[in-house]
This record gives C-alpha cells, structure tokens and sequence, in this order.
C-alpha cells in the first residue's frame, strides 16, 4: 500500500535500485511509493552507498518500538498555522535533514538547518530551538557554531533583545560566497607547495593541475552567484518608459 509502512521486500527492492544506480524516482515509481519516501529511507539509513536492507528494517522496527512507549511530555508534533498537517510537516523535516545529512553535513547540524529553514519566520531562539528539537543547549551552540562558519546561518537581536538565528534569501548566496573563499584558500596553499616541491617534479605538477581546477570552479561559482543574485532580486520593470511617461504608442 502506498500510504503504508515500507516492507522488507521493498527495502530489498531499494537496496536492488541503488545498486543498479536508479534514481530515487524511478525505483519509487517501481514501489508505486512517493520519491520522498525513498529519499528518506535511504538517507536515514547511511544514504545511497552505505543502504542495507536488513540493517534498515531491523532500525526501523526499533524506531517504532521506541515510539510505541510512552512519549515524554511536550515530543508531540507542535500544531502548525496555516491549516498544516502536522505529521506531514515532521515527515517533510526528517525527509529534508536526511538529505542535508546525505550531502555531508553533520547529523545535529542538519537538524538545526532543516528547523530554520521550515519556520515561517526563518529564525529561532537557542530556547525554541531546544524545545523543538528536545536536544541540550550546548549541542544547539555548538551546530550554531558551525552553520554560521558555512555562512548558513546570521546572529540578529529581537526587540527583546533575544538573539535569533536566521535563514533568509540571502543565506545560500552567502553560504556559496563562503564556499568559494575556502576554496581559494585551497588554491592559493596549492601553489605554495609548488614552489616548496619544485616545479618540474611530480607531485608539483599535481599541485598546480588542483589549483587550477579549483580556481576555476571558485571562479564559475561566484560568477554564478551573483547573476543568480541580481536577477532573482531584480523587481519587473514598470509599463512607464525611463522619464516615467505613458509607453510609446506602436
């Protein structure tokens, strides 16, 4: 059934499609399952090359062992405004930290990621954060820490003078920007060792061809970024002419 619980016979079909490097698509139209049922999976349970069948059904069933105890207060699905389902949005939030996990950052990070950026606000307290993530302060401070590293995440203060972190437009492109500057610290540590190596040799060779490489990806991505930026922020231009008269008659 679609709306079900995976089986085992569908894991093993999961595990078959990752082997065979289907797309997530193509092996949940096979399950006749959506594709975000298959990402989560997947993702949740060591992503597409670690996938194992058994090890996932075995973790699931624990899961729900764990959920069919009684829950501690305040672990419920917090209602949600705009007539949201609210086991929908919590399966979106594991669905979308999974992925951000599978792309490499790290487990709490991914969390506190996914929290932001679902908020309609796009910013939490340390506090809320804490709440909604029934997780201690310091594992909060700590992936804070990191996510404002990357450039994901900004420090603002509320009018009560409660510091906020916040997602908004602009973080990805500042995420991006910080991206392309470590990779340049990389190019430039590159061609350093050229220098130390020797020119001629090897393993100077080596060094210049990664430098080379990274400053021009750095550079593509920049490039990117800010025409991304200009035109994504750009407002439609107005019927009015330059001088703000009526358009030109044909």
């Amino acid at each position: 059934m679609p709306g079900g619980r995976l089986t085992q016979s569908e894991r093993q079909q999961i595990a078959a499609g990752l082997a065979d490097g289907l797309a997530y698509a193509e092996i949940a139209r096979r399950l006749d399952r959506p594709t975000s049922t298959v990402t989560r999976e997947v993702m949740r349970n060591g992503g597409p090359t670690s996938y194992r069948a058994e090890l996932a059904h075995r973790a699931t069933e624990r899961r729900a062992q764990r959920r069919g105890q009684a829950a501690p207060r305040g672990t419920e699905a917090p209602p949600q405004p705009h007539g949201r389902d609210a086991e929908a949005v919590r399966a979106y939030e594991e669905t979308f930290t999974a992925v951000l996990a599978g792309s490499g950052m790290p487990a709490m990070m991914s969390r506190v990621m996914a929290c932001l950026t679902l908020t309609d606000t796009g910013s939490l307290t340390a506090a809320e954060l804490v709440q909604r993530l029934q997780v201690s302060p310091a594992s909060i401070s700590k992936a804070i820490a990191f996510l404002e590293s990357q450039g994901f995440v900004r420090r603002e203060r509320d009018d009560r003078r409660r510091e906020r972190y916040v997602v908004d437009d602009d973080i990805w492109y500042q995420s991006m920007i910080a991206s392309a500057r470590s990779t340049a610290q990389i190019v430039d540590i590159a061609r350093q060792g050229v220098g130390v190596l020797g020119s001629d040799t090897p393993a100077a060779v080596r060094l210049e061809n990664v430098a080379r490489f990274l400053d021009f990806v750095s550079e593509s991505v920049l490039r990117a970024a800010e025409q991304a930026r200009e035109i994504l922020s750009a407002k439609p231009e107005k019927a009015e002419d330059a001088t703000g008269g009526e358009p030109e008659a044909s």
